[in-house]
């Protein structure tokens, strides 16, 4: 009995250490060297996580407001639809708060000429990459894939557009 007991307790151990799409026993880094005013214009986002096919890939529109930058349109975020607006509020090098979103998002990585980015969360429970034109060349998708798993993120539950 004590057995069953430990062993049902180690299963829900194993099921609550994990969140969402990455090993939070990970570390997960943000590019210190982002700078926000670059990513203003449309993106099409060309990558997410989802435990199964969800939604279509969307896209948003980076633009300065209020001093920052803010945000407004629509991405799959872990298989889900999620409309996003608002400022975002920096937390820190390449992070950001944005009301609505629970978890902080944070830019993972950019390429030189910030054609391509990489957003994460430290919790796990999305994660994306976006590109300008939404044709993202074998190279970048490489880089973006280097990126996510270094941070910890599960590869074979990202989902690449074609």
């Amino acid at each position: 009995m004590i057995l069953a007991a430990l062993l049902s307790l180690a299963a829900c151990a194993q099921t609550t250490t994990i969140a969402g799409f990455r090993d939070p026993a990970k570390q997960i880094y943000s590019s210190a060297v982002f700078d926000p005013v670059q990513i203003a214009g449309s993106w099409v986002q060309v990558g997410d996580f989802a435990a199964v096919p969800g939604c279509a890939a969307g896209g948003v529109r980076f633009a300065p407001a209020g001093g920052g930058i803010g945000i407004d349109g629509q991405l799959c975020l872990a298989g889900v639809p999620t409309p996003l607006a608002g400022p975002l509020t920096p937390t820190g090098p390449g992070r950001f708060g944005l009301v609505g979103v629970p978890d902080p998002l944070w830019v993972l990585w950019a390429d030189t000429d910030v054609r391509t980015l990489v957003i994460g969360t430290p919790s796990g429970r999305f994660g994306f990459i976006l590109n300008r034109d939404g044709r993202l060349p074998r190279d970048r998708l490489t880089a973006a894939r280097e990126i996510l798993a270094w941070n910890g993120y599960d590869l074979e539950r990202l989902q690449i557009s074609p």
